[in-house]
This record gives C-alpha cells, sequence and structure tokens, in this order.
C-alpha cells in the first residue's frame, strides 16, 4: 500500500512538498539570472528578520487562517465552498454597516463584539443560500459559490457608489468610522502593557483568529456537532442510515464556513482601513484554498500554512523591492509554485514518500 501514516501526511508531505517547490522555483529564479540564494534570503529576511516585518506576516497570516478555516470546515461536510472571497466580502460589509450604525453612541467594548458578529451573520447568511440549494435543490456548491463571488462583488459596488458614499465624495468608499470602531493595532495593544513594537496594520483579529481555530477544532473533533459534519462528509449514505440529516449538515457546514470568512473584515475594515470601500479582500478567498489544501484541512496546519504565505506575501514585496531585476511578476511565479506542489499537487508525492518511509523502517 502507498498510505502515508497520519503524521506523515500532516506533517513530513507539507514539508517535503514545500521542499520541491523551493527547488523548483530557485531552477525558474537561476534561469531568468538571479541568484536563488540571494532571492530566499531577502524573502525570508523581510517576512522574519525585524519586527516589522514580521508584523505584516501575521497581518497577511490572519487573513488567511480565516479564509483556511472556512475551507476547511466546508471539506470536512464533504462540500468544495470557493466561496470565500464572496463570504468575505459580505462580511466586511457587515462589519462596516455596524460600525457605520454604532460608532458614535456605543462604546468600544460593545461595538467591536458586535461589528465582529455582523461580520459572521452576514458571512454565513451568504454561504447559507448555495448550502440551501446543494442541499435541497440539488444545485452544486461549486458552482454557485462561484457565482456568488460576483454577486457580492456588485452588490458592494452598488451599495457605496450609491448608498453608503458621503455626499460630494468621487471615492466608492464610505465615511471614515468613528474612533470606537476601530480595532487597536497591535503595537497599540502591546504599548498598554509597556513592550514598544513598531507601527503596522497587525491588529487584535490576530487573536480572533487564533481563537477561531481553536473553536474549529473543539467543534469538528471534540463535539457531537462536528462529528455529524464529518460523517456527512466521509459518508451521507452511512450518516442518513445512522440518523443523521445529511441536508442539516450540508446547511450547517456552509453556515460556518460562511461564518469565518466573513470575520476577515474584522482584520481588513475594522483593523486596518477603518473605512468600507472595495478591493479589500484582494483574493484572500481563493488563497484559502491553497492554505487549507497545505495545512491539510487541520487547524493547526492552516495556521502554519498561513503563516507561510503570509511571509511569501511579505517576503515577496521585499524581494521586488530590494533584488534588482526581480519584478513583482517574479515574486507571483514563486508563489504559484508554493500553491502548485503543496496545494494543488499535494498528494503526487504522497505513493514515492510512502515507498521510502517502509524502506527506512524495512532497514532499521
Amino acid at each position: 500500500m502507498n498510505t502515508l501514516p497520519r503524521w506523515a501526511d500532516l506533517w513530513l508531505l507539507p514539508l517535503f512538498n514545500l521542499g520541491i517547490a523551493l527547488a523548483a522555483a530557485g531552477a525558474v529564479v537561476a534561469a531568468v539570472g538571479q541568484d536563488p540564494l540571494q532571492v530566499l534570503s531577502v524573502l525570508v529576511h523581510g517576512a522574519f528578520g525585524s519586527a516589522r516585518g514580521f508584523s505584516y506576516t501575521l497581518y497577511y497570516a490572519t487573513t488567511f487562517i480565516f479564509t483556511g478555516l472556512a475551507v476547511a470546515v466546508a471539506f470536512h461536510g464533504g462540500l468544495f465552498n470557493i466561496g470565500g472571497e464572496g463570504q468575505a466580502v459580505l462580511g466586511g460589509l457587515g462589519t462596516g454597516l455596524v460600525a457605520l450604525w454604532g460608532a458614535h453612541f456605543l462604546p468600544a467594548w460593545l461595538l467591536l463584539p458586535l461589528m465582529a458578529c455582523g461580520g459572521a451573520l452576514f458571512g454565513m447568511a451568504w454561504a447559507a443560500v448555495p448550502g440551501w440549494l446543494q442541499a435541497y435543490r440539488g444545485s452544486h456548491v461549486v458552482i454557485t459559490t462561484i457565482m456568488f463571488n460576483f454577486l457580492a462583488s456588485a452588490l458592494l459596488v452598488w451599495l457605496l457608489v450609491d448608498h453608503l458614499k458621503p455626499a460630494g465624495s468621487m471615492a466608492p468608499e464610505s465615511a471614515p468610522f468613528g474612533a470606537a470602531a476601530q480595532l487597536p493595532g497591535m503595537h497599540q495593544a502591546l504599548g498598554w502593557i509597556g513592550i514598544e513594537w513598531p507601527a503596522s496594520p497587525l491588529n487584535l483579529s490576530l487573536l480572533l483568529a487564533l481563537v477561531a481555530a481553536v473553536g474549529v477544532y473543539l467543534l469538528l473533533w471534540r463535539h457531537r456537532a462536528g462529528y455529524r459534519i464529518r460523517a456527512v462528509g466521509s459518508s451521507p449514505g452511512a450518516a442518513a442510515y445512522a440518523g443523521i440529516d445529511p441536508k442539516r449538515q450540508v446547511l450547517l457546514a456552509m453556515a460556518i464556513s460562511g461564518a469565518l470568512a466573513g470575520l476577515v473584515g474584522m482584520n481588513e475594515i475594522a483593523g486596518v482601513q477603518h473605512k468600507l470601500l472595495l478591493e479589500y479582500v484582494g483574493g484572500a478567498g481563493f488563497t484559502g484554498i491553497a492554505v487549507a489544501l497545505m495545512g491539510r484541512n487541520h487547524p493547526a496546519g492552516i495556521v502554519l500554512a498561513s503563516l507561510l504565505f503570509g511571509a511569501l506575501y511579505q517576503g515577496g514585496a521585499e524581494v521586488a523591492f530590494e533584488v534588482p531585476g526581480f519584478s513583482r511578476d517574479m515574486v507571483v511565479v514563486l508563489q504559484g509554485f508554493i500553491v502548485l506542489f503543496s496545494g494543488a499537487m499535494a498528494y503526487v508525492a504522497a505513493p514515492a514518500l510512502a515507498r521510502l518511509l517502509r524502506l527506512k523502517v524495512a532497514h532499521g
């Protein structure tokens, strides 16, 4: 058999694929006349070599944790939710609407949780419709979530241009939020306890993302509701025979998935932009698919994969700035190799790795 042990599937295979991806990317970098070791050194230093760079890495990783968890929950329910982009857009809309409504009369300790709930509820509602269509009308969730991505973008444009844009403004964005609706930056929070930290977009939504990861783990592996979701994802027929309603679990899995994606608004809208605007998701919903695949749809793996992709985003920007002749397009190619080998081709190397492990065990 070419089946990997559980520990190797969770940890060894992703590292093996990452090594292949870096080797392939290094070959391409060398082919265009650049030094692969220099590029890798600049990338790693840009992502982790300074407090400010590391803060940017964590800022990007925060968004990817939310979208990666969203994909993972749906996957365990037997669904491929590729609508995280649209659900994050609606989540930001819900976050922003609550902020615009309550920023001038609610205190921050009450308003910020309400904003998180608003984002989660809007994302949940947007994902629940494709879930319902899949469960009760047989419409494939892949097709409907793709369509809902475009609908979400169009809805946001219409609301910003025709309803939420301040009078006299030409920019398609809302008025700035009041101070109570602005999620404190991590440098501010650390300053409260006497720790100096450079200013960056990193904010307290990182803690919310980590809490969400723990919550997903407890739900899926320590609660009956999560067991029912995973049972339906593994075999709807067997789950139905055991008394579990597959349709209800499909709807529940998509609702939870959408709520997680909707929390992206807390990082981008409440924590950084402090106003509602266009294009704040920036493809993070699709990156979440690669994050979930590389993290083996487990919260711990997703957190680590999010950190890797955050490092690629931040370090890649540093490479494009620091290395002469290395364009931003080359950085995108480098990121693409990571996605290709660690996500789309995640199990191509699994049989060979399984044989290597068996040989090692056989020879002591």
